[in-house]
């Protein structure tokens, strides 16, 4: 058991925490949520002792061991990746290292030779023996492969690093594990290998993720950071939020009686109980919510983005007609070749490859940034395209307030109003100052939600949208993703977002280097398809 006692944490006169008590048990996965700046990652360091609370203590039961999920990327640089992996286990590593300087003295003594036979032992009920193949087998289902197990990780590409770093957090079965957005940098195949692996971890997760189908698949309870407290929820994130929105609604409802709040919410409880006890997450280790205390439940004070795409006008029935399109990488390399597509008024297409290179270089040529190697492609007379672009840094270069910075996209006259603009960042959660901040200055999630605001104001019928999540938090990546459902129009999209995928497209397409693979079904559907799965083996192989 991990334990967080009377925990206070204040930065000059902002209150972070006050006085929080939460107790994580052995076999439970706690997600751990809260708005931008509510301290997740604060409250994950004091939990790893890298960051001392103000008051308060946090107890680890005797004789327990706790990993993490290392943020430094350039910490085991002069390390070869398998021993970084086992490097996760520190005693066990410390025993490696000191056996092997005790084995290569040219002058090994009796004192020596006893010594080693205690770190034998010790070795041994550690499971030693097993530490490179298990260390080995993390890395290779992680993606990466075994000719680069013996590489310096200074030599590793940047996202593979991070894969490495999680196979060490993983490696060596640990009491607590830790994690501060492990699904960063990992493709759907790879997280859905992680899911699997966290449902069958028998220990304690506490884990923060902007990845709802991640936290939905693997959390058996939601710590909420809010109001500078930390409230405990049995459930996943899906049932804390709907369960939480009741709550606003129910709380704004001031004419309905005590009793017919409290009905509506048993009634709720009891359907998504039903619901989930169908579903892969109700493994057996998760808590059923029949027994949930009614008083858990209570509104957020989270504040969600307005976002709602409207179409200036309707498209005809010629959306985008693509025929034999071909592109190489700069070293040469096949992206895609031969990609012929008709795209139907209404599809709302996910594209999704294992090389999110191919799908950036589509999108960059649909909107005209990049040349094709080969191929053509036509757009309907009626279409009007808005487009967001994976990367977004020559939009902020200039010290633009954001209100004339939004202005450059206006349409209309009223659109360029102060009055106008200003309600529309509001919608976006810009409020107050925040209107007059300077383009050039802000993070990565705001320039997201100032490009959707583009997006928005440019009324197009036909949306493109590569990686939109990237950076944003789980209230902008919830309302993206009701907007997305709701737009009337035609939209193309790229996306590690599985919710995201699953609850918006309604056509798959698969590019790989030899071809593609179109599918006029849901994201979880396409998963399952044996058709669809004997299809892709022949086209990766």
């Amino acid at each position: 058991m991990l334990a967080v006692n009377n925990l206070s944490l204040q930065f000059g006169k902002r209150v972070l925490f006050d006085d929080v008590n939460v107790k994580f048990v052995n076999g439970n996965c706690y997600g751990v949520i809260g708005a931008n700046g509510a301290g997740k990652s604060t409250f994950l360091k004091i939990l790893t002792g890298d960051q001392d609370p103000t008051t308060g203590h946090i107890s680890l039961e005797p004789g327990k061991r706790l990993a993490v999920l290392s943020q430094d990327h350039f910490a085991y640089d002069e390390f070869e990746v398998l021993n970084t992996v086992i490097m996760g286990h520190t005693r066990l590593y410390e025993i490696m290292t000191e056996k092997d300087a005790l084995y290569a003295k040219p002058d090994f003594s009796d004192e020596d030779g006893m010594r080693t036979a205690e770190l034998e032992g010790e070795f041994a009920d550690l499971e030693g023996w097993n530490a490179e193949t298990d260390a080995a087998s993390l890395l290779s289902n992680l993606g990466i492969e075994e000719s680069r197990h013996y590489m310096k990780m200074a030599d590793m590409p940047n996202d593979l690093k991070v894969r490495v770093l999680l196979a060490q957090a993983l490696f060596g079965n640990p009491d607590v594990l830790v994690l501060d957005e492990p699904t960063n940098d990992l493709d759907l195949k790879t997280i859905a290998w992680l899911e699997d692996f966290l449902l069958d971890f028998k220990n304690t997760v506490i884990v923060v993720s902007h990845d709802r189908h991640f936290l939905d698949t693997v959390c058996s309870h939601i710590c909420d950071i809010d109001y500078a407290k930390i409230n405990l929820f049995t459930g996943n994130y899906s049932f804390w939020y709907q369960s939480s929105q009741l709550a606003s609604r129910q709380r704004a409802d001031k004419n309905k009686k005590a009793e017919e709040k409290k009905k509506e919410l048993q009634e709720f409880i009891a359907r998504f109980s039903a619901n989930a006890a169908k579903s892969k997450q109700a493994t057996s280790r998760r808590k059923m919510l029949d027994n949930l205390d009614i008083a858990e439940i209570q509104p957020s004070s989270r504040k969600y983005p307005g976002i709602t795409f409207n179409q200036e006008r309707d498209a005809g029935n010629q959306i985008l007609n693509i025929e034999g399109l071909a592109k190489h990488s700069d070293e040469g390399d096949v992206l895609f070749k031969g990609l012929s597509l008709v795209v139907n008024k209404g599809d709302k297409i996910a594209f999704v490859s294992n090389n999110s290179m191919a799908l950036t270089a589509l999108f960059e040529i649909l909107n005209g940034n990049v040349a094709p190697d080969a191929g053509e492609f036509t757009f309907g007379t009626t279409i009007s395209t808005a487009y967001l672009p994976n990367e977004n840094h020559q939009f902020f270069e200039e010290k633009l307030p954001l209100i004339d910075w939004l202005r450059q996209y206006a349409q209309t006259d009223e659109e360029k109003e102060e009055v106008y603009l200003r309600t529309f960042l509001g919608r976006m959660l810009f409020t107050g100052e925040e209107a007059m901040k300077t383009a050039n200055v802000l993070s990565g999630g705001e320039k997201v939600r100032c490009m959707l605001s583009k997006m928005m104001l440019a009324k197009g019928n036909l949306l493109l949208m590569d990686e939109p999540t990237n950076h944003l938090d789980l209230e902008s990546i919830t309302a993206l993703n009701n907007g997305m459902k709701e737009f009337p129009g035609t939209l193309l999209f790229t996306s590690h977002d599985h919710e995201l995928v699953n609850t918006v497209a309604n056509r798959i397409v698969e590019i790989t280097p030899n071809g593609m693979i179109d599918k006029m079904m849901p994201y979880d559907a396409y998963l399952k398809d044996e058709k669809v799965l004997t299809q892709k083996e022949e086209m990766y192989a």
